[in-house]
């Protein structure tokens, strides 16, 4: 039976089991779609990554990332994850930055001392939620029409939009009803108050995923640098903030924003908690 190195890590936190879990298969190429398919949907984590040769010879390696449901053409913490499984596998990039191919094409890595960073990609939807969605999302979550400042669609390959509510208390106490938000990837930002709030961040955010795995992620890449572009965009955000998320589930998420010039840089720690192999 094939055997295959693979790692469990927890992302966007230095301290295991309080970020978001990923499994990473390294040198996956051998494996079908059904397999990987299959055994994403078996470790029911919010997303599996399998790394596997290049076709660009631009890239350092190449990344494929499943849900429990689907194959995504890209996310977050499956990239900083992935990258950090690579290079404690003896990855060596060709150049100054690690470059990672996936489905939406090449995404640039950066070590940040201690912790890894990805350019945030380019929205493929963006723009106001129409009204009768926005509708729908509010009473999926239980909100009024009144309760949500702005929205906007910040689509980068996961299908993301973003509300954002007047405080992080309005965040940490949606309960959500995800049978009316089957289909939906939404996010939920809020300002923290640091007179209020007594904490080290500059937003909270929650993010919901409908009819997956695990319907609330605890720390989502994708989700934050779409919302990055968008408050950004606006000047609704400063150059450089952090964000806390997960904290509603009993996680620790810390996520690093940074606008360099035209760049977007959605950053984070990445701590290893399974270190084996997989008999698949």
């Amino acid at each position: 039976m094939p055997t295959f190195d693979f790692k469990q890590l927890d992302v966007f936190s230095s301290v295991a089991l309080k970020g978001n879990p990923l499994a990473v298969v390294l040198g996956a190429d051998s494996l079908t779609d059904q397999q990987m398919a299959d055994f994403a949907n078996w470790t029911n984590l919010s997303e599996t990554t399998f790394l596997l040769t290049p076709r660009d010879p631009r890239a350092d390696y190449r990344v494929r990332i499943f849900t429990t449901v689907q194959e995504l053409p890209f996310a977050g913490h499956p990239t900083l994850g992935s990258c950090h499984a690579w290079l404690q596998a003896g990855g060596v990039p060709k150049g100054e930055d690690i470059i990672q191919e996936c489905e939406i094409g090449l995404v640039r890595v950066r070590r940040q001392g201690d912790e890894l960073a990805f350019i945030a990609p380019p929205l493929l939807r963006a723009g106001s939620v129409e009204a009768p969605v926005l509708e729908r999302v509010c009473q999926g979550l239980g909100l009024r029409a009144e309760d949500v400042v702005r929205s906007q669609w910040v689509d980068n390959g996961a299908g993301w939009l973003a509300l954002m509510l007047a405080d992080r208390d309005q965040v940490l106490n949606l309960q959500p009803d995800y049978a009316q938000l089957l289909g939906l990837a939404v996010g939920v930002i809020a300002p923290c108050d640091p007179a209020r709030d007594a904490v080290d961040t500059q937003f909270e955010v929650r993010g919901f995923i409908a009819g997956d795995g695990a319907p609330e992620d605890p720390a989502t890449g994708s989700l934050n640098a779409g919302i990055a572009q968008w408050l950004l965009g606006e000047g609704l955000a400063p150059e450089r903030y952090v964000v806390s998320q997960g904290t509603a589930m009993g996680r620790a998420g810390r996520i690093r924003i940074e606008r360099q010039g035209d760049d977007i840089w959605v950053g984070g720690a990445v701590a290893v908690c399974i270190d084996g192999r997989l008999q698949l």
